[in-house]
Order: structure tokens, then sequence, then C-alpha cells
């Protein structure tokens, strides 16, 4: 039995939660008392009430987010109508996580809790925590039921990474984070909420942080990172070399990972490091970069890394101007295209480029355009650094991905409370889908989801290389087209056998 269980619905089992390995590192004395519970979204739902049932806990946390807001409901309304039929006790209950934090006080699922952490919970939690455990009834006279935490002081929290797992370190993703926030305004972005700017975790706490916690993977355990100011030019002597398994991805949450260039080399240095120290072992650093930072020493360190080791995601978001004044982002199309260039023929990144359909005042005629002109400025002619003479201009097999993805009204985002005035109309429960704008109509908005669907299936899975797109040429309306005829087909874009999908394309594509 554990004093405190704190637990989430992952999307997927691949995903641990470093949000729940944070609050629990922080916990102070009740670290010991308190046991973590990851369940994934498909998971029956038996099997995520009978271990907190089983548990017994004092203290439910649960961290909700868009993705698992649905099945966090049934989760809850699981456990309260056992608890109310047998004779387990209830737990009290705290809610947060970035879903929480935005939600009305009239949504449902608030009214599962006693306390719901609206903000950084980390530090707050513990003390709420203590007073819990120490006298309920005096918790509930001290604090009320929303409790705003804002913002913790990064320097006084203590990491969560030795809560890492061996079999988490072995078969999961791995998330870090060397930063908070965001100093742009997009108005769809939660960061754009907070307007809080940029704030950073001790650049040498964290570096060794991460050199520890490479050590546990295989790599090299290096405190003193040498000063990337030089370009890689200063001592990268290794402590210690093992060889376990590195983690298929060590991805920062980091949102603007590129906005403090100086501190970025230092870091991706020391990243470096690691990869060359243990060849053999495949681990990539997974980067979110915002395009229009890009100077020079940033495009000679990037260069450096080996195939395989490096994977950046770059938010285009719109090559629409008036798009991006509509949500106050900046817009330089041909300077951001201009990257996507150079990431292609210059480094060996694997480049995840992302754009978003249903944005204000951009019809499918512009999303059409953008998706094509990043289309052949990830597919177009041109050498990669690392291809062999014989490899030939790049083709559509090279390390790439778009991700066409739907825009989402958050609660409490500028975007959502300019919805009416933009003309916006979107989901009202998670996660917030637009269902049409000014410029696209439902039936549009439906087969771009299918679109994106589909490519994703197709192409960035390279479930078939053979039948890829020929790069090089307009792809929007072909693929559209396609995507339209196999839903036809099969009346849906899930769940579809492979050879089956394969022989549809066969057809299709004769």
């Amino acid at each position: 039995m554990a004093a405190i269980v704190l637990a989430t619905i992952n999307a997927k089992w691949i995903h641990p939660s470093l949000a729940l390995r944070l609050l629990k590192a922080n916990l102070g004395d009740l670290e010991s008392r308190c046991t973590i519970m990851e369940f994934a979204l498909r998971q029956p739902l038996a099997e995520k009430t009978a271990p907190i049932l089983a548990a017994a806990p004092r203290i439910l946390g649960l961290s909700v987010s868009i993705w698992n807001h649905g099945a966090s409901m049934d989760l809850l309304r699981k456990l309260e109508e056992t608890w109310r039929g047998s004779a387990f006790s209830r737990p009290v209950i705290v809610l947060g996580g970035p879903e929480i934090t935005s939600l009305s006080p009239g949504a449902e699922i608030l009214g599962f809790a006693d306390f719901v952490i609206r903000g950084e919970g980390e530090l707050v939690f513990a003390e709420l925590c203590r007073a819990v455990l120490e006298d309920f009834s005096k918790a509930k006279r001290r604090y009320r039921k929303y409790i705003e935490a804002g913002h913790v002081n990064l320097a006084a929290l203590k990491p969560g990474y030795s809560l890492y797992s061996a079999e988490d370190l072995r078969y999961r993703l791995i998330y870090t984070e060397s930063s908070r926030g965001c100093p742009h305004t997009c108005a769809f972005c939660q960061s754009a909420a907070e307007n809080g700017g940029t704030r950073e975790f001790p650049l040498e706490t964290f570096l060794a942080d991460l050199g520890d916690l490479l050590e546990r993977t295989g790599g090299v355990k290096n405190k003193s990172a040498p000063n990337a100011g030089a370009l890689g030019t200063g001592t990268m002597d290794p402590v210690s070399v093992r060889t376990a398994h590195f983690p298929r991805t060590i991805k920062f949450l980091d949102r603007s990972f590129n906005v403090n260039i100086p501190r970025a080399l230092r870091i991706l240095e020391f990243c470096l490091l690691q990869v060359k120290a243990v060849p053999a072992l495949p681990v990539q650093f997974h980067f979110e970069m915002v395009p229009r930072i890009f100077p020079r020493e940033l495009r000679l360190m990037l260069a450096r890394f080996p195939p395989g080791s490096l994977r950046l995601e770059i938010g285009i978001q719109s090559f629409n101007p008036r798009t991006c004044a509509l949500i106050h982002r900046a817009s330089n199309p041909e300077g951001e295209l201009e990257i996507l260039r150079f990431l292609r023929t210059e480094t060996s990144a694997l480049v995840h480029a992302d754009l978003i359909a249903g944005l204000p005042g951009e019809d499918l005629d512009s999303f059409g355009n953008g998706f094509d002109r990043l289309w052949l400025a990830l597919t177009g002619s041109g050498e990669r650094k690392d291809a062999a003479p014989e490899d030939g201009p790049l083709e559509s097999s090279a390390p790439w991905e778009i991700q066409p993805g739907i825009l989402k009204c958050l609660p409490g985002t500028p975007l959502y409370f300019r919805a009416d005035t933009l003309k916006l109309r979107f989901s009202g429960a998670a996660p917030y889908e637009i269902i049409e704008t000014d410029c696209l109509s439902a039936v549009e908005m439906e087969k771009i989801k299918n679109f994106a669907r589909f490519w994703e299936l197709i192409v960035n899975r390279r479930a078939f290389p053979d039948l890829l797109p020929p790069p090089g040429g307009p792809v929007f309306r072909r693929f559209m087209e396609l995507s339209q005829k196999l839903f036809d087909r099969f009346g849906r874009n899930w769940g579809i056998p492979k050879n089956e999908l394969r022989e549809a394309l066969e057809n299709l594509l004769d």
C-alpha cells in the first residue's frame, strides 16, 4: 500500500511521464511513500482501476492532458462507482496537468477533485500532501480547492531522471527538459497564455543530470562538458564508456530549444560527445527548434551529428503571411524554406516539419500550396552531404517527415478567446479540434483530416517505399484525391490490414 499514488494515462506505453517523476522526486521525505502508476490510452479500463484500488492510497494525484481527458474521466467515474459500492476507501483526489490548468471551474472533470493545482505543481503538491496526510480537515481549511501554483523556481527542483527504470531506459522514449516556456506569442499555443517568456534550468546542473542519465543508458558521464563556443575545438575526454542499451530517443521538451544560441550549442556539444563515444549504439536526440533562429554557428554544429543521431522538429505552421499575422506569428517563408533546404543537404538530421490546417485566414488552396512548398524543400534535387556519389539526388526516402496537423483551439489561449471574432468553430471536448473556419468548410476540414491520416500511414511511416509519391513536383492535390479514394474503398482510415492497403494503392496508382 502507498500513501500517495501518482497516475496518468499516456498516449502509448512507450511515452513515460516526466511530470510524474518530477512530482515524486520533489516530495522530500514522502518520496518513499509514493508510487507512480502509468497506463496506456488503449489499455482496458479494468487494468487501470485495479492497481489503484489495490494500492488503497490516501492521496491520488492524476495528471490530465488534452489527449487523456476523456480517458481520465472514464477512470474517475469507474473509481467513484467502486468506492461508493465497496469497502474501498476513497482517497483525496488531486488533479493537475496542462489540460487542468486552463479549464473553467464548471468543467465536469473538476467535480471529481478535492484539490486542483493550476500551473507547475512540483513544490505545492508536496506541501499539500504533507498537510493532507497530517490532517485532511485542516488541509481543506488551509487550501482552497483551486490552488494557483504559477511558475516554480527551476533551480529549486530536484530532477526526476533517476526515477526512469532500467526498462524505461531500454525500451521507451526518454524525456528531458532544459527550459520551460517560450518567448513567442503564437495565439494557438499555451505559452502565449502563460506570457512568461523562457525560463532555464541552471546549465551546469542540467548537464550533470543529463550525464548521469546517459551513463545509466550506456553513454559517457562527463559532468564538465566542453565549452561549445569554439564549435567543438574543446577537449572531449570521456570519463567512462559502457556498453548497455541507449534509449531509442532522448526527447527534449523545450518548446524553442534554439532561442538561446550559446546555451543550445553547449548542450548540443555535450550530446554529440555521447553519440561519438559509443558510435555502435543507436541514440537519437530530439529537439524542437524555431526555423528563424539558425545562425552559422548552429548550422555548423548540427552538421557534425552523424546519421541517425539527430531529430529536429521544425514548426512551420503556415506560409501564409496574413494567417501568420492573425495568429501573431512571425512570417518569413523564404527564410524558413532555406533553413529546411540547408538541413536536407548539409546535415544528416531527420527533419519533422509541422503544418497546421484550420488556421484563420487560410483556405484549402493556401494550405495545399504551403504543403507543396514544404514538400519541395524537403525532397527537391540536391546532394546530401553524407551521400555517396552513386546515390544520386535526394529521393523521398530521405530522413524527413511532414506532419499535417489540425488546429486545436485550446482553452485559455488567445485564439480560444478570439474564436468567435475569427469565425472558428471547434469541438467543445478535448482535444478541441477545429470543425470549420472562415475559409474552410466542415467538409474540407474532414478531407484534410483524412489526408493527414493516410499521409502518416503511407508516407511518413514509409510503409511502401516503392509506392511513395515522386519528389520534385506538387503532391498535395494528387494525394488528397488518393486519400479520398482510399477512404471510399475502406470506409475508414484506421485498422486497415497492410496487405489490403498495398493492394488498393497498387490498383489506384496503376
